[in-house]
Parts: C-alpha cells; sequence; structure tokens
C-alpha cells in the first residue's frame, strides 16, 4: 500500500472535511489553500471552512428536514464540519446557527494541529503536478481563473458554468392535478416517446395580469459588483421579460398554443405556465424558463398564485448568481472522479451541490471514497437511500437525461419515494400528517441504511469527529 499524500485543493467546508476524513482513515494528506497569498472578492480571513454567506447550516430537525437528516448522517459519519457547528453554536430556534468567526477557528486549529495533515498556504495555477496521483478539487464558486481554465481545457468549454440561471423546482405531489393536466405541446412526443411530458398550469387574462404585476412589482435581489452575471436572451430572469411588455411572458415561456385542458376543454387558457420532470424519479418538476432574481422570501408567494401551484411546496427556489460547477452526471463517475482524468476527484460546490452542509457532504465522501482507494480497498458511495447517497446519484446522474444540469440542495425529493403509515381524521388533517409521516419514514430507511453501509469492514477506520473539548474554551462555553 502506497503511504503517499492525498492532496485537495481548496480550504472550505468541502475541502476540509475531505482533509479530515483522509486524515482520520490514516492516510496523510496536504490541504492546500490559496489565501492569504491570494485573496478573493468574498473571504474576509484567511480561515479554513470560512462561511462567507450566512451563520446558518439551516434546518436540524432530521424527522422532517431533508438537511436535517444530513446533518443526522454527518454527526453518524465522524464529520468535523458538523462537530465544529455543535461546538459553536448560537441560538437560532429549530436552525443551526453558528458563531462564524470561533467556527472557522476551531475548524483551522483542528485541522492544522492534526498529525496526518499538512496545510500549505498558496494558489494551485493549473492542473496539480502530474506526480500527484490522487488529488480532490474542492474549490467552490469561487475557483481562481488558473485552475478554471485548466479544467476547461481537460473537460471542454462547455463542462464549467460561471453563472446559475436557476428556475424553482416543485415537488410533484404538492401539485394540484384537479386544475393541472399532462400534455406536451401539440401532443409531440419527445425522445421517450412520451406525448404527456409536461404538467400544465392554465391562467385566465385576470389571473396573469395579476401574475405580471407581482413579477415587476416584487423585490429583486441585488448583487455585489464581483456577484454580477450577464443576461442572455436565452436565459432572461421571469421578471425581466415581464419588464420588456406585458404580453412578452404569453408568447415566451407561458404560451399557451398547442394546449388542450383536460378539465375544460371549451375555455382556451390565456397563458400556461409549463412544469418539465427534473429528476429520473418524478418526484420533481421544474418551471421551465422561470429563472429568476426575486428575493426568496417573495418568490413562493407570487409563484403560488399560479393556478394548480396553490399549496404548491418547493424544493428549491429560483436563483441568477455567480457560480463555478461542472456538469458533474457527464464528467463524473459515482466515486466523484473525473471519467476524463480519474486522479482528479471533485467536492463541494464546484460538483452542482448548494449550501454549506451539501457541500461538507460531498467532501465527506469524497475524502472517504479518496482513503479507500489510497488504501487499496473497494467502497462504494452510501446507497441512494440515505441523504449524502441521494446527493452523489444526483450529481452523477440523478437528474433528468438530456435536461440541463443545475445545482441543488438536499431535498426529500431526492430520494427514493416511500409509503407512508395510514393516517386517520380530516382530509386536510391526514394530508398534512401523512406528509410528516412520509419524511420520517424516508428519514429512518436513510439511517437505518446508512447504519448497514457503516458496519465494520476492512475500510472503516474512522475514529470519528474530535470531541468537543478539542475545539477549545469557546467551545466548551457555546450556548
Amino acid at each position: 500500500m502506497s503511504t503517499s499524500p492525498i492532496h485537495i485543493i481548496g480550504g472550505g467546508l468541502a475541502g476540509s472535511e475531505a482533509a479530515w476524513q483522509i486524515a482520520q482513515a490514516g492516510v496523510p494528506a496536504v490541504l492546500h489553500e490559496m489565501r492569504p497569498i491570494r485573496k478573493t472578492d468574498a473571504h474576509q480571513t484567511e480561515g479554513l471552512a470560512e462561511l462567507v454567506c450566512s451563520n446558518s447550516f439551516r434546518s436540524d430537525d432530521w424527522e422532517n428536514n431533508a438537511v436535517g437528516l444530513l446533518h443526522a448522517e454527518m454527526r453518524r459519519l465522524g464529520s468535523v464540519i458538523m462537530a465544529a457547528a455543535d461546538a459553536y453554536q448560537v441560538p437560532a430556534g429549530g436552525a443551526l446557527a453558528v458563531d462564524r468567526e470561533a467556527f472557522s477557528e476551531g475548524v483551522t486549529a483542528v485541522i492544522e494541529s492534526h498529525p496526518l495533515i499538512t496545510v500549505e498556504r498558496g494558489e494551485i495555477a493549473g492542473l496539480p503536478p502530474a506526480d500527484w496521483d490522487q488529488v480532490i478539487i474542492a474549490t467552490g464558486p469561487l475557483t481562481s481563473p488558473a485552475l478554471a481554465e485548466a479544467i476547461l481545457y481537460l473537460t471542454g468549454e462547455e463542462s464549467l458554468s460561471f453563472f446559475d440561471a436557476i428556475a424553482p423546482i416543485v415537488h410533484t405531489d404538492s401539485i394540484d392535478m384537479s386544475v393541472a393536466w399532462r400534455q406536451s405541446r401539440y401532443d409531440k412526443e419527445g425522445p421517450g416517446g412520451d406525448a404527456a411530458a409536461y404538467i400544465n398550469c392554465p391562467l385566465d387574462r385576470a389571473q396573469y395580469e395579476a401574475f405580471v404585476d407581482a413579477l415587476i412589482d416584487g423585490p429583486k435581489a441585488e448583487f455585489k459588483d464581483w456577484e454580477h452575471v450577464p443576461y442572455f436572451d436565452g436565459c432572461l430572469p421571469i421578471e425581466v421579460m415581464a419588464e420588456r411588455g406585458r404580453e412578452t411572458l404569453r408568447h415566451g415561456p407561458m404560451k399557451p398554443f398547442g394546449l388542450t385542458n383536460e378539465h375544460d376543454p371549451q375555455t382556451k387558457a390565456y397563458a400556461v405556465v409549463q412544469l418539465r420532470q427534473d429528476n429520473a424519479l418524478g418526484t420533481l418538476y421544474n418551471m421551465v424558463g422561470f429563472q429568476t432574481k426575486l428575493k426568496h422570501g417573495v418568490q413562493a408567494d407570487v409563484f403560488r398564485m399560479i393556478p394548480g401551484l396553490q399549496n404548491a411546496a418547493f424544493a428549491r427556489l429560483g436563483g441568477l448568481h455567480r457560480n463555478t460547477f461542472l456538469n458533474s452526471p457527464r464528467l463524473l463517475d459515482d466515486q466523484l472522479r473525473l471519467k476524463a482524468d480519474p486522479r482528479l476527484r471533485f467536492a463541494g460546490q464546484i460538483t452542482g451541490v448548494e449550501g454549506y452542509v451539501e457541500s461538507a457532504a460531498t467532501g465527506l465522501i469524497a475524502g472517504r471514497l479518496a482513503a479507500a482507494e489510497r488504501l487499496g480497498l473497494q467502497r462504494d458511495p452510501p446507497p441512494p437511500t440515505t441523504a449524502h447517497g441521494a446527493l452523489i446519484a444526483h450529481i452523477t446522474g440523478g437528474h433528468m437525461i438530456g435536461s440541463k444540469f443545475q445545482p441543488m440542495n438536499i431535498n426529500f425529493g431526492l430520494l427514493p419515494p416511500i409509503e407512508a403509515p395510514p393516517i386517520e381524521g380530516g382530509k386536510r388533517a391526514a394530508r398534512k400528517d401523512a406528509g410528516s409521516a412520509r419524511r420520517r419514514a424516508i428519514a429512518l430507511r436513510a439511517l437505518s441504511d446508512l447504519d448497514a453501509w457503516l458496519r465494520p469492514r476492512e475500510c472503516d477506520c474512522h475514529p470519528g469527529a474530535p470531541p468537543v473539548e478539542e475545539f477549545g474554551e469557546a467551545a466548551r462555553n457555546a450556548p
């Protein structure tokens, strides 16, 4: 067995977690972070795992929230990021929020003090040296230009995106099919032979006019100078199209032509919103052409004005912002290795996941897979019934074939569905309780399947995350 180190490029959440998992497996790791030698437009310090936006890791409720389930799985997997988050948490109701400075300082101290981790400061300008036989690239949305250009050269110029134009995604079972119907425009069959590939939501003229007003009047997200992204006619925000003329949308993404409402065939809709299947499981549908820079706080209310979506549950809201991410389903295998150069693994936001926790989780799995490979052992990623496995499956091929790959947060729609236990009571209460029971059943299955994946085997040599005491006095006194 080789004892040469595994190199990790990027000292954010994913890179720090990957380095920790590798070292805990008894394999040396070299963590490369370009700060402070080369700074970014977003970071303020030179600390590892710096939180550049919110200080929240979102919900900690594992039974009812998919990100809470991811928290629970990461704790079982010995995550250093979750150990630090628990040590430096601050009051935030049902969410897990942290003292961001203490959190970064704590992670930095623990990583730098690990006997098998070496932290090297400086930019990796271009592809890693050929004699680095195992590398994890976890450089996130602010990948240095030299490295980004090298990745482009290796993968092809259309395989690395520099901004997101994100349309909202809706949980399929929250769409009111007594209002909406399935039909492709002009009943045209796609490559799969399905002439009813879209879900259609009709609006009359009054509903359309009110919707356009809400789009135009709604508060928009503001960008910092470095966050600005170009607008192309093919991916204009929905509200920008509305501002160009009140009829623009109904001759664009909301055109009603070639569709017949099966619930009322005699009445022609004034406009139609179409939703297209977004994942292979069929549990998620995206709103076609609805990329937006409306603030998240108003998006759900505005989009629930659309008939059929009045009770919509959103797996992801829309957005338009700078990002750097791979076309991972085409480029990565299920070990997160680059098919064109398997010595390179990717982790974090550059793989097409969104969020602090999701980034750290992919770093965790990438680190474990890399360590197993270095030790000469075969290790599969967790099963797709777990939150970690569902994330890996999504970014390596779980989206709809032929659709444009876009970044995604963890949500229950990425995990295979499960039958909920029978619920008694009124119709509305039963539906709400059934949803809660279904989420809990999915979560219990996930934790059970993760435990089965973790059962002792020869490559399981991770003693876990450091105890709170290792994070110092601030951790012991954390709320």
